[in-house]
Order: C-alpha cells, then structure tokens, then sequence
C-alpha cells in the first residue's frame, strides 16, 4: 500500500472511492445525508453508499483507538471491491499530528492483513494507493513521521502475525531460529543462535526437560539491537517461544491443542519488537531471547514427579508437563540476566489460560513486584491500543508453589489465581537486583483470536509489539 500525502482538497482529487469521516451521528452537511438518514446511520456506524462511490464512517469518541477500530469496519466494506485509489482526510482531535496519522496508518495496515498462503482461491486485494488531503504544509513534516512510524510498528505487527499463523509442521525451533537471523540486514542487528550443547553446558536443564521428546532440536536464539549513537537504556525482552504445544504426556484435549501453533507467540514478540526497533532507529539497546522448543510426547518425555534443577539452581517439582512455558522461562529469565544486564527485563509469553479468565481474552496481564513500574507500563503501552492490566502479587498465593520434595512445584492444581502463581513461579529466578525491574506480560488472551474483533482477523493477532513499542517511544 502507497500512502500520499497532499495539501489539495478532497473535491480536487481523483480516486476510485471516497472516504468520509463523520463526528458522531452529525450529517446534516454530508452530501448523502438523505440516504445516510434512510438508513438510519448514527454513532459508530459504517456506511457504503456505492452509488456515490463514497464510506461514511462515524467515529465514537474522539481517541486515537476509535479511529483504528472504525478503520476495521472500513476495511471490510470496501476490502474486495476492484478498486485502486482511495482518498481521506483525516480527522481532528487532540492527539498530534503525528500521532493521529500514526494512528490511521496502523488501524488500516492491521486491518488489511490476512494469513491466506494455503487458500487455493485466495483473492488479494487490488487497492493500492491511499491518499490523505487536505494536509496543511506546517503539518507535512509531523504527518509524514506519523506514516512512517505507524508502518513501520504495523508491519512489525503482522510480521509477527504471520509468525504465529505459521503451521507445526513448517514453524520448527530452527525456522524461528532462521527467521531471527534474517533481522541481521537490519541496521543495528546482530544474532547468536545456541543449541543444545550450549544449553547443556549452561546447565538449562528445565528448557531441555521441554524438549526431550521432540525431534527438532532446542534453540536459544539471542538478538541485539544497537542504535548508532549513544543508547539511552538497555532493554531485554524474553519470550516464549513453543513452536508446537501438544501438553507434553499431560495431554491437551483436541480442543486445546489446536490452535496451539500460537504458542510461539511470546518469542515472535520480541522479534517483532527487535524489527520495529531498528527499523524506527530507537535510541535504546534492545535484547530479544527466544526459548525456542516443541513440548512433545514420546518415550523419551518429561513426566510429571520428574525434578529438575534449573541454570539457576532452583529444583523443581514437575506436577504438570503442560505447564511447560514457565519451564523454559525460568531457564531463559536466568541466562539473560546474567549475560545481559538490561536496566529492564520484561518477559512475554502465553502463559496461562487462567489470565482470560481473570480479565478477558482481549487483555494483557502485567505481573511483577514494582507496581510503579507496572502502571508506567500500562499508562505508555494502551496508547498502542492493545489492552494491559495489572494483576497484584499477594502473600496468601506465594505458598501455593512450594513442594514437599523440590524448591517449588510447576503448576498449582485446584483454586484460582493460576496467573498469578505462574508469575509468581517466575519471580523465583529474579535475581534480587532485578525484582523490581523485571515484568512478566501474559499475552495467552489476546495472542490468539479464534473470532474476529476489532482489527484483528482469527489467528495471530501480533500481541505484544505494539505495547512495547510505545513504552520504548515513551522512554525518548
């Protein structure tokens, strides 16, 4: 997709379609007001009206994310019309400039995708140019920055859906391992994959447990982002990277086993943040690492009551092999701890189904020690759009992970509060220099759509790009 921008009217130029935003239910002043009124069009709705070649689309509030959630709505109107050129312009509020066309460029980007490479009568869509009148010239520079940083994170975005939509049979540890290498022609880039050896040597025994009964090899993958000047902070992003989940020998039932290709979706994260990173030349040093593995079953598999002693010394009791995620966290928390040294550690992963059932499929949850930081995080990230909230560590769940036999135990059976125990299980491989700057985001809930919402189509949906992204932004 082509965007233009242009300072003539939108009556002065020639496109294919017309796109009319609308304040509310006010049309009294649109040029299909009669039709618009037949129809009874009002606040939040989406309009084509053919014979005039023109959308209307009535925006409820006046945020940035109301102007991305109408632009889904657009899109599914106009998305298979043979149609190449559509003019705009864009709405007022009190967002910047730069920021209102950071905003369109990502509602529409996003809404554009689709995942369809094993669609035999796949149809793709024959627009191709987007052109934004009426751009005032004090405003060329701040609408041209908005562009350019709204493609760059939406790309980064449906990178990483493509990532999760990818299927088991070709999406192995070493083709996200592959993948990871390609981000090497960016600016800035540099990539160290480890393999089992090196696993073993590090003695990332619970990483390796995962793994046991898969046929592809363990990966470690490292990223690194270096800007070309000086960095204002060093940031690590670990994520969870199980290219195929099948529960290990505590078997998913079919119903939860598929879909589990998203399981990946914590590494693919922080890949995707690796890529909007370079490409928007951010001025921090950033870390991406990725436990990349299969959680298999065979008679070589972990089993539950197996004790494993992780890189960070801590034992653990297995009570529940699907519960494997945290297992290769914790190893994977410990390495970029000590090899790293970020100022920040997040961590990304779809880590629980116990996190939608606390705040819904469409929220990330933030769980961590420093409730500053937390709220920092949420505060700067829902600017992206994508929805955080914050779960609350308390002393009365802490003694749920202890064992009578190891350190603690890898999954809690019974009760509530299973998301927060898992974070809970991951605070101890924090080492005490870092309690306070370490948070662990559980994408489970928005990584995967199985139903369309928003402008996310089923599939990978890109969770977790975008809020990192704009923390970093807020941090320059």
């Amino acid at each position: 997709m082509q965007y233009r921008l242009s300072n003539k009217t939108i009556s002065e130029l020639s496109c294919d379609y017309e796109l009319c935003f609308v304040e509310g239910d006010k049309i009294e002043n649109l040029e299909d007001k009669d039709v618009l009124e037949l129809c009874k069009f009002g606040e939040g709705d989406v309009m084509d009206v053919p014979t005039s070649r023109r959308v209307y689309a009535s925006l409820e509030d006046k945020d940035l994310e109301s102007i991305r959630l109408v632009l889904a709505k657009v899109v599914s109107e106009i998305k298979g019309y043979k149609i190449k050129s559509l003019k705009t312009k864009l709405p007022v509020n009190d967002a910047s400039i730069e920021d209102i066309y950071a905003a369109f460029v990502e509602g529409f980007e996003l809404s554009m995708y689709s995942f369809d490479k094993y669609k035999s009568d796949a149809e793709e869509s024959t627009l191709d140019e987007l052109v934004l009148c009426e751009v005032a010239d004090t405003d060329l520079e701040s609408a041209e920055k908005g562009l350019d940083r709204g493609l760059k994170i939406a790309n980064a975005t449906n990178y990483v859906r493509d990532i999760v939509n990818e299927i088991p049979q070709v999406y192995t540890p070493q083709k996200m391992a592959e993948d990871a290498r390609a981000l090497t022609e960016l600016e800035g880039v540099s990539c160290e994959i480890f393999g089992k050896e090196y696993l073993k040597e590090q003695n990332m025994n619970a990483f390796l447990a995962v793994n046991q009964a898969s046929p592809h090899d363990p990966v470690l993958v490292h990223m690194t982002y270096k800007p070309s000047g000086e960095s204002k902070g060093k940031y690590a992003f670990v994520g969870k990277g199980l290219t195929y989940d099948t529960g290990g020998l505590s078997l998913k039932p079919t119903q939860f086993m598929l879909t589990m290709k998203s399981d990946k979706g914590g590494a693919a994260a922080a890949l995707g943040v690796i890529k909007a990173a370079a490409e928007l030349k951010l001025p921090f040093e950033v870390h991406a690492v990725l436990g990349c593995t299969e959680n298999a079953i065979g008679g070589k598999a972990y089993k539950p009551d197996d004790i494993i002693r992780t890189r960070e010394g801590v034992t653990i009791e297995v009570t529940d092999t699907d519960a494997e995620g945290r297992l290769v966290l914790a190893d994977c928390l410990s390495w970029a701890q000590d090899m790293i040294k970020p100022d920040y550690l997040f961590d990304m992963a779809t880590l629980t189904g116990s996190i939608s059932v606390g705040i819904g499929i469409y929220t990330t949850g933030i769980i961590g020690n420093n409730m500053s930081l937390q709220h920092d995080f949420k505060i700067n990230g829902e600017r992206s759009g994508e929805l955080l909230s914050i779960m609350e560590f308390n002393k009365h769940l802490r003694p749920l992970i202890k064992s009578k036999i190891a350190d603690i135990k890898n999954s809690v059976s019974g009760g509530s509060g299973g998301a927060i125990t898992a974070g809970l299980f991951l605070d101890k491989f924090i080492k005490p220099e870092y309690k306070d700057k370490w948070l662990h985001l559980d994408i489970a809930g928005p990584a995967y759509a199985e139903s369309a919402w928003g402008y996310n189509h089923v599939g990978g949906t890109g969770a977790g790009v975008r809020f990192c992204v704009y923390y970093l932004l807020s941090k320059m």
